[in-house]
């Protein structure tokens, strides 16, 4: 698939699509890639892989324009270009998927795509096309819906639709499967496989290390900002794999003792109406989460999973007596009164929800934590005192920042979340309610993160995960309970669950009578 030349002897040689050769980028004293060597041809899924930190998305953004190198060489198709301009790499073919949505809220589905592609498209012909694309690809979407009420998986699928009506030469997409269910993923791996046989090199990126070895045949992990190893994932273990990204072994998850405590969350039929025609109802959801017990629900996106969080967190308020903490009837009280209470939230989206994108991470930390009485003063929190939480969660976290109090959009994804998952658990809440907890980070993060999970419920406190990542659910979870279409199941004892049976329930057609 690749171009051919002839080299000086004459024998044939193949051209990569495109290759990166001694790529560094300098930020201040932070060397985020150094003399980084990539090939990609066409055709291939080449996976570039890493812990939270380690150059990918800096590297990504070079190839696509957005970021200048502050040294090294891009050839395309053997030519060395200078790529000026993320309009320069789309024009080349260079498509892109980011991790974190680049979306208008209040604009549709269709209007969203049209402002991408330019003056050359009509809200009417990209209409057209979300059709054929949806058809070809089983990547479902309703053109006219405006963007703030869809779930993250649903945005996900506007960001990988809109690069596929470029026809793109190379598609470069950073953690696309975070937010899908295994069932959407697998239909994307299917779109992926399609694209690869017509000539298409995928640049893939995931912290999801068993995708990558089903549909990459290479892989270069980087670490520190360099490159360690240029290698088939599919010779190698996940577990070697993650070694290589985090330079040591990653170890199991520490089992932990677990005996039913007293109640500490318990829903009695709550029942949501849904604010627009969008919006998915709850109905009749019970549910109790005990002291010292993790339990976790499994859904496909879009049944119910925000509404239930904003239900439980207090965002949303319900009806008395749907909502107890602590045997506390807390239906109208708002989220501050539930903090008081002893629980702590950590919503899906972390930019813009979990963390105020250009406020400090000492800034952020106030948003959910209530510091002593020693560190207020006259009404003001003292800033020193927050600035030393942040650094606290940054230590016991692992959170890779710039400087000592960076602003929240200055970190990546991966980091971002250690940070506002430490924010609240390092407060020890009796209650913790977390929506997809290992969105967007490495195994050795996604690790730690389920281990403070566990650690924390042997410490006495109950915790609810909502999550579509089966793995996850399985393997932090004593009960997993599945939503659909706002109607919650029985939580059932994990070992009790298979896989089948929960892929049943998250299509529907689960066993009769046990939905609640």
């Amino acid at each position: 698939m690749s171009a051919q030349v002839s080299d000086s002897f004459g024998a044939v040689t193949s051209l990569p699509l495109v290759e990166l050769r001694g790529i560094c980028k300098r930020y201040g004293d932070l060397l985020a890639n150094n003399d980084i060597d990539l090939r990609i041809n066409r055709g291939e899924i080449h996976a570039l892989l890493g812990e939270n930190g380690a150059g990918k998305s800096t590297l990504v953004k070079i190839l696509y324009g957005a970021v200048e190198p502050s040294a090294g060489d891009i050839l395309w198709e053997g030519k060395p270009i200078a790529m000026g301009s993320p309009v320069q790499a789309r024009a080349l073919g260079i498509g892109m998927v980011f991790q974190h949505f680049s979306l208008f809220d209040n604009l549709t589905v269709a209007e969203n795509i049209t402002v991408a592609l330019g003056k050359d498209w009509t809200l009417q012909s990209v209409r057209t096309e979300i059709g054929k694309i949806s058809a070809d690809y089983g990547l479902s979407l309703e053109p006219d819906r405006k963007v703030w009420t869809l779930s993250a998986g649903e945005r996900q699928r506007i960001e990988i639709v809109r690069c596929l009506l470029q026809n793109p030469k190379i598609l470069i997409l950073d953690e696309p499967t975070s937010v899908l269910t295994p069932q959407e993923a697998d239909k994307l791996f299917e779109t992926l496989e399609q694209l690869a046989a017509k000539g298409c090199a995928i640049l893939y990126i995931s912290h999801r290390l068993e995708e990558v070895r089903r549909i990459c045949s290479s892989a270069t992990i980087l670490r520190a900002g360099k490159v360690i190893a240029t290698l088939d994932p599919r010779r190698n273990s996940a577990r070697d794999i993650a070694a290589m990204m985090v330079g040591i072994e990653v170890g199991n998850i520490s089992p932990r003792e677990h005996a039913p405590k007293e109640s500490m969350l318990k829903l009695n039929k709550l029942a949501l109406k849904s604010e627009t025609i969008h919006e998915i109802a709850l109905q009749d959801i019970d549910l109790e989460v005990h002291c010292g017990e993790i339990v976790g629900i499994a859904g496909v996106a879009g049944n119910g999973q925000s509404e239930l969080f904003a239900a439980l967190s207090g965002e949303r308020l319900s009806r008395r007596g749907m909502v107890s903490i602590e045997e506390r009837d807390c239906s109208l009280d708002g989220i501050t009164t539930r903090r008081t209470l002893g629980a702590a939230f950590v919503p899906e989206e972390r930019l813009g929800h979990a963390a105020a994108p250009h406020y400090t991470l000492s800034e952020n930390t106030l948003i959910s934590h209530r510091l002593d009485s020693n560190v207020v003063s006259k009404g003001m929190v003292s800033k020193e005192a927050a600035r030393k939480l942040a650094g606290e969660i940054i230590r016991r976290f692992d959170v890779r920042v710039p400087n000592p109090d960076p602003e929240a959009r200055m970190l990546s994804g991966g980091n971002l979340q250690k940070f506002v998952i430490g924010r609240e658990i390092i407060s020890k809440p009796r209650l913790l309610i977390v929506d997809q907890p290992t969105w967007g980070v490495d195994a050795g993060a996604a690790h730690m993160i389920r281990q403070a999970l566990i650690n924390l419920a042997a410490y006495g406190s109950a915790i609810l995960v909502i999550s579509q990542d089966l793995d996850e659910l399985f393997e932090i979870s004593d009960r997993i309970a599945v939503i659909h279409d706002g109607k919650l199941s029985t939580a059932n004892a994990t070992e009790s669950w298979s896989r089948e049976a929960i892929g049943l329930e998250m299509m529907g057609i689960g066993q009769e009578g046990k939905h609640s």
